[in-house]
């Protein structure tokens, strides 16, 4: 019998409780969010997201559920860089959940994304 995602997820939290369970809900919803976007620029319907793309649906997707509190959550699950991201996708392919070209790489997601031109600088001005 499969295990559901959330079975899943509490396995690999006993194993690695870096980050909070929601966490992983979250990424799982921004690798939807992210194969979305990409279907609707191609005509392929088997895509592959590149770490890169799904940083920037990441981005895209957390500033859209957060807002200006984007940071703020984030830091909750303990995510505080674009390398936390990377982890927590390599938990969920290690364990079965996501699936992996052979170029995929955790280093894809070092340093990709500066978390406070993401999701601070946008709303620095409209807080003045």
């Amino acid at each position: 019998m499969q295990k559901s995602f959330q079975e899943v997820v509490e396995r690999i939290v006993e194993q690695d409780p870096r980050y909070d369970r929601a966490a992983y809900d979250f990424i799982r919803e921004v690798l939807e969010f992210t194969i979305k976007q990409t279907k609707q620029s191609q005509v392929e319907t088997n895509v592959h997201v590149s770490g890169a793309q799904l940083m920037e649906g990441f981005r895209q997707y957390a500033n859209k559920e957060f807002g200006p509190l984007a940071l703020t959550v984030l830091d909750h699950w303990h995510i505080r860089s674009s390398e936390d991201v990377g982890e927590i996708v390599f938990n969920l392919i290690n364990a079965g959940v996501f699936g992996r070209a052979e170029t995929d790489q955790l280093s894809d997601f070092r340093a990709s994304l500066d978390f406070y031109q993401a999701f601070e600088a946008p709303y620095e001005s409209k807080r003045r």
